[in-house]
């Protein structure tokens, strides 16, 4: 074999493996995409929606200056968020190693062996220079579409980090708010305490110059029990999400965190908490979410495995070669006219193995069914949790509205029996049983606030692309 022969040879296998990529993958269309899926075409009306939903960040939606510096902390120090950072960076080396598959391996070493020559005698050969390890020419692109399936997989993982960084911020802002709620509420369960304290006490003066019955004095001590058990909830319930947000966070939270909410800053029913959510009407607009982004990939992946699976029943070419210099003794090894090479070509086509490369290809082809599945069924969550969220943030405004009614009427029925009790046209059960509702009135449009804004949240996790 000529040396100019060789070289062609090397060249035109180059050249070749060039030429073997994997074809662009095309994903189904967006409106395909939602058929396939069973997920109408538009999203449930909003008022005053676009007919697209524009791509936002979290930093457009929160207003509270202390929301924004606590979302800032979970995003630098979140342990979860450091996982997903861990997973991307896995799956680029793998990417990078699938990818390296394709190149040859050329490797520098120094040989010595000992063997029959052509005369029958023993004789020395020692060789050094540069080898070319065994290099299969991927014309059929089978180690491409493992590099696909390896890129898909990395975007998959960049779709998963966003996704787990989505849910951090909707957790840090639910957290949040949960705070605010639990000082609101905190503050109205000892303000009540306080109140039917001083209560009991005249209670109990009337009762003992017989001015009040044993049943009154029986039942203010009850209203005071049931404030204080209201308290030690609430103070568990406080202690539980600040827990809870500090976990989110990924460091304690700062010592006045539990008393600021209340001390400075807006209440749950100002509006200086979230911005309402631009909401579209076109579905389409799921389909630019990291975790709908994530099943794409997925399904990606899995149409690349099912190209390299198949093209694992073509024939395989494969290249070893070896040049440099060759002495029978080491001291003429660098010496001139000592040049040498070898280059083998293999082609290999298996024909029988048991049915592996079936079994193989039918597997693929199975988690190609599934990844599809899969893909379907992120969207028709995606629809499932916007629609929630679109029918929440109309219902939720009604309800807290009709509370505040209610909260109103329960605040004039209060001061008029209060009245009516001081001039004794009502007894102290009907004055118990108007603070009782008061009391539960205004526990009632503090949690609908909640709800409210929570739901905001929930609009802008579902809606953020």
């Amino acid at each position: 074999m000529s040396r100019g022969f060789s070289l062609t040879a090397l060249v035109a296998a180059l050249a070749l493996a060039g030429c073997a990529s994997a074809p662009d993958w095309k994903g189904p269309a967006p409106d395909q995409a939602l058929q396939q899926a069973d997920v109408p075409a538009r999203l449930p009306a909003a008022a005053g929606a676009a007919d697209d939903t524009p791509t936002f960040q979290w930093t457009q939606v929160v207003q509270s200056p202390r929301l924004k510096d606590w979302v800032t902390l979970a995003l630098a120090n979140n342990r979860d968020l450091r996982v997903a950072a861990a997973n991307v960076q896995r799956a680029r080396a793998q990417f990078d190693s699938s990818a390296a598959s394709r190149l040859p391996i050329v490797g520098a070493g120094l040989n010595a062996s000992r063997a029959p020559n052509s005369k029958g005698e023993q004789a020395n050969t020692l060789t050094a220079g540069v080898q070319l390890a065994s290099w299969e020419i991927d014309l059929f692109g089978r180690l491409a579409n493992l590099s696909d399936a390896a890129a898909a997989q990395l975007l998959g993982s960049s779709q998963a980090q966003r996704a787990t960084e989505l849910s951090v911020v909707a957790g840090v802002l639910q957290g949040a708010l949960a705070l605010q709620a639990d000082a609101e509420l905190l503050a109205l369960a000892r303000q009540t305490v306080d109140s039917r304290e001083a209560t009991l006490k005249l209670v109990r003066l009337r009762e003992s110059v017989g001015a009040s019955s044993q049943l009154e004095l029986q039942a203010q001590a009850g209203l005071v029990a049931q404030a204080r058990a209201t308290l030690a909830q609430l103070e568990r319930q406080q202690a539980q999400d600040a827990n809870a947000l500090a976990l989110l966070l990924g460091r304690p939270l700062p010592a006045d965190a539990l008393a600021a909410p209340l001390a400075s800053g807006p209440k749950l029913a100002d509006d200086a908490w979230l911005t309402e959510v631009p909401a579209g009407l076109s579905s389409t607009a799921l389909l630019r979410r990291p975790d709908v982004m994530q099943a794409e990939s997925a399904l990606r992946a899995a149409d690349a495995n099912i190209a390299a699976a198949r093209a694992a029943f073509l024939p395989s070419i494969t290249l070893t070669g070896q040049a440099g210099q060759v002495s029978p003794q080491l001291s003429g090894l660098f010496q001139g006219g000592n040049f040498a090479y070898t280059l083998a070509a293999n082609l290999a086509l298996t024909v029988f193995d048991g049915g592996r490369r079936q079994a193989n290809l039918e597997a693929t082809q199975a988690s190609r069914l599934a990844a599809q599945a899969q893909y379907e069924r992120a969207i028709q969550a995606a629809f499932r949790e916007t629609a929630d969220a679109l029918a929440g943030g109309a219902t939720w405004r009604a309800q807290r509205e009709a509370l505040e009614q209610q909260r109103s009427a329960a605040r004039e029925t209060a001061r008029l029996t209060r009245l009516r009790a001081d001039q004794g046209a009502a007894s102290t059960l009907e004055l118990l049983e108007a603070e009782r509702g008061l009391f539960a009135a205004e526990q009632a449009v503090l949690q609908a606030r909640q709800g409210e804004l929570n739901n905001r949240v929930a609009l802008f996790k579902a809606l953020a692309g």
